[in-house]
């Protein structure tokens, strides 16, 4: 199960979104942190679920709005 789903990242403002990504991202440094050395995660799975969470963050961060043309 997604950590946000699409339309929850869109209801976010701007401010939230960059606050809620930097968390996500502090939280897969350390879960990377503590694999790489040796350590045993709970839940392997989590890291796969951030990876995917940040990515989602980032593209919906990157799209441009949908500019509607009024008809003249």
């Amino acid at each position: 199960m997604p950590i946000l789903r699409n339309r929850e990242i869109r209801q976010l403002l701007p401010e939230e979104r960059e606050k809620k990504l930097a968390e996500l991202q502090t939280e897969l440094v350390k879960l990377r942190t503590t694999v790489r050395s040796g350590g045993n995660v709970e839940n392997v799975g989590r890291i796969r679920e951030l990876k995917k969470t940040v990515a989602r963050i980032l593209t919906i961060s990157h799209e441009k709005p949908i500019v509607k043309e009024e008809e003249a």
